[in-house]
């Protein structure tokens, strides 16, 4: 199929890329027509074509993240990673209309052959195939046209800012920018009962305002707007001001509280960095409210990836209920497009319409129908439902293979986000062949392939791991693991998965399970046993005996509310999901784990801080504090081993000092053991090599783990 690809740079290409398979519980559609939004695509290809000098200016956050990346892992691990942004194609488009053509087996409420609308920068794209979330599809109802449908998602943004107006019958409104997203709204306004003044600087769009329900119309470049609306009024001011503009600065916050009545409502749509008068928004004591895009629902992963629906008595208007909501408009006339709809394109042509975007308002791409058909003839049947997982529990787990059977001479990969692309996949290329890379979207399966030179790209990961023989590496979300490597390990495959295996006892027993039946292998992603660091240090230990002690101290910082770790249906939480990476350097420094004892700070559900104290078999004893406390200019990762005669120091994997009969030596790293690990498994595969990282090991380590977190639950000990 065919996608619209972006890159930063500006460029953009129309590329051939693997048809999507439809996400758990959701649909793959055929596009018919999608809408371009002149201002939120605007705006991206205008900062994809500034320079990076622009770039860093426009977004001093990612240049912070950089900086801190730099800090842990390196300059030139950070520049790679920068690199790899730069050079990754990005989709664009956020709001379509199509048939589906596929259904996941979770899903109950669309059938193959069923008109949809489609919403989601995340999946809507601008694309002959997209596959979408139960929650961020409607059905199109009789009498609406595929290219109507195609602006629900738009709509459903009018429509939000409508409802955070709390505009009621017969109340005046003044909607300030009068591009499509406010257009929109002047038309939702009028068919809710409110009179509306249009404001815009273009007066081409006024004309378009009239048609959608403006009772009045004001280009503040030729009249004073708070003079009209004062007129307007009675002198009293609107009861609600609805902001659909960009930028940032406080002139057009300034005007609008100028316009409003005594008590009145500011809503800010869309991408405005609002600076507000203190003094006037006081005296007037306004509220000020942000519409956030669709509606309720809106970037809760629980809700629109996970199919959780807000029960309607608590929350009447979700995204999706606008969805329908806005189609039922269309289909009663009470919101005609037409007058918004400057103009349409064949998909064929859609990269030509981003050079003029200000002289639009509403674009309709449109999708050849029969091109779309022979591609989906041509990608075959998709997927139609996660891996399954077997049944069964652990008893009598036989010792993982230390060699492999017979050489790999060909590698799949399953993920292809940044830290794949950035931490294993260079310290690979090259050395092993590379078979079919998977990813969710793709457009960036396709990227990765020309970059790494893969014999193939896909979307289908059970289809790959389903494949007899040969080995494969998985760097995909948490949740995704343990059915993955189940799956790949019943092919008798080779495996690498990123930390953590698992995220419940019972898949650590289902695969237990499967490794008593399977001529494959597993190996864990624990890359810090592997670092340079971590060697030197353990050549140091083999000469001094008896018992040691470890202080690890991990300074991991607040964890955004946006972070997908927040979501801990998919990442199993900070505890499980990255604490796990010291629980394991801990048992390959001192050996095997017996009890555990850890608390967290305050009672969280989930517990995202831990404090460890281990006890291990020959005595030694080890402390992990994990904080999501303290303050970022600390180090990250820090620790010291104390033995006999002996005291080892290291930060971040990069300095170590080794103090010893009143010396001190300090040698210095720049590896936290990707490429290490990468090459000891490679040399594996290659079947020259014992495996590095044998099941026990790593199953010991999320043993403890889970040890950790129980102890934190039950304020006890917990022996392993």
């Amino acid at each position: 199929m065919r996608q619209l690809a972006q890159y930063q740079d500006g460029r953009l290409e129309l590329q051939d890329v693997p048809a999507p398979v439809p996400p758990p519980g959701g649909i793959l559609v055929r596009t018919t027509c999608s809408v371009i939004s002149p201002g939120t695509e605007r705006m991206k290809v205008e900062q994809a074509r500034m320079s990076l000098l622009q770039k860093a200016k426009a977004r001093p956050d990612q240049v912070k993240k950089v900086l801190d990346t730099a800090k842990t892992l390196g300059w030139k691990a950070a520049m790679e990673k920068v690199r790899n942004r730069l050079e990754s194609p990005t989709p664009l488009g956020y709001s379509a209309a199509g048939v589906v053509a596929a259904v996941d087996e979770l899903n109950t409420r669309f059938r193959v052959g069923d008109r949809v609308a489609c919403g989601g920068a995340e999946c809507a794209h601008h694309a002959e195939m997209i596959a979408v979330p139960d929650l961020l599809a409607a059905p199109i109802p009789e009498g609406v046209e595929d290219w109507q449908a195609a602006y629900t998602t738009l709509a459903s943004i009018s429509m939000e800012a409508v409802r955070q107006s709390g505009a009621r019958l017969g109340e005046r409104v003044l909607v300030m920018g009068q591009g499509l997203v406010g257009l929109l709204a002047t038309s939702l306004l009028k068919a809710s009962g409110a009179r509306v003044m249009a404001a815009d600087f273009v007066a081409s769009r006024l004309d378009v305002s009239r048609q959608m329900g403006a009772e009045r119309v004001v280009n503040p470049g030729q009249s004073k707007l708070e003079d009209e609306v004062r007129d307007w009024t009675g002198g009293h001011g609107v009861d609600a001001v609805l902001l659909c503009v960009g930028g940032k600065g406080r002139e057009a916050a300034d005007s609008a509280i100028d316009c409003l009545r005594d008590r009145g409502v500011m809503v800010i749509v869309g991408i405005y960095d609002a600076e507000l008068s203190w003094k006037t928004a006081y005296m007037k004591d306004i509220q000020v409210r942000y519409s956030r895009s669709y509606g309720p629902g809106r970037y809760d992963p629980q809700y629109e990836w996970g199919g959780q629906d807000y029960p309607i008595g608590h929350v009447r208007w979700t995204e999706n209920r606008n969805f329908e909501a806005c189609l039922e408009l269309m289909r009663t006339g009470q919101l005609d497009l037409k007058p918004v709809t400057t103009r349409r394109v064949r998909f064929d042509e859609v990269t030509a319409v981003y050079d003029s975007l200000e002289s639009e308002v509403g674009i309709v791409v449109q999708y050849d129908l029969a091109a779309r058909r022979s591609v989906l003839e041509c990608a075959g049947p998709p997927a139609l439902s996660d891996v399954s997982q077997p049944a069964g529990s652990s008893r009598g787990l036989e010792h993982s293979k230390t060699l492999s059977r017979m050489p790999c001479t060909s590698l799949d990969v399953i993920g292809a986000g940044n830290f794949a692309r950035t931490m294993l996949l260079p310290h690979l290329k090259g050395k092993i062949a590379f078979g079919t890379i998977v990813n969710a979207t793709g457009l960036s399966a396709r990227h990765v392939k020309e970059k790494f030179s893969f014999a193939d790209a896909g979307t289908d990961a059970a289809k790959v791991l389903g494949a007899s023989g040969g080995a494969v590496s998985i760097s995909t979300r948490h949740h995704l693991h343990a059915a993955q490597v189940l799956l790949a390990l019943q092919s008798g495959k080779q495996v690498f998965v990123e930390k953590p295996l698992c995220l419940t006892r019972e898949e650590l027993a289902e695969i237990d399970e499967a490794m008593t039946k399977t001529s494959g292998s597993v190996m864990v992603g624990f890359n810090r046993r592997f670092a340079p660091a971590t060697a030197a240090m353990m050549e140091v230990l083999k000469s001094v005996s008896g018992p040691k002690t470890l202080a690890f101290h991990v300074n991991a910082g607040v964890l955004a509310p946006d972070h997908w770790y927040a979501n801990v249906a998919e990442s199993g939480g900070r505890v499980l999901g990255e604490a796990c990476h010291f629980f394991d350097f801990a048992c390959h420094v001192l050996g095997r784990p017996v009890q555990v004892t850890a608390q967290t700070i305050g009672r969280p559900k989930v517990p995202d801080s831990v404090t460890a104290q281990l006890e291990f078999a020959d005595g030694s004893s080890a402390q992990l504090i994990y904080s999501a406390e303290g303050d970022s200019a600390f180090a990250k990762e820090s620790f010291r081993v104390f033995a006999n005669g002996l005291v080892v120091e290291c930060e971040n994997f990069m300095t170590l000092s080794i103090f010893q009969k009143r010396k001190k030596s300090v040698m210095k790293f720049s590896s936290k053991g990707h490429a290490e690990e990468m090459a000891a498994w490679l040399a594996y595969l290659k079947a020259g090599a014992e495996h590095p990282l044998p099941y026990e090991q790593s199953r010991q380590s999320m043993r403890l783990t889970f040890a950790a977190l129980d102890s934190i639950r039950e304020a006890r000990s917990i022996s392993l």
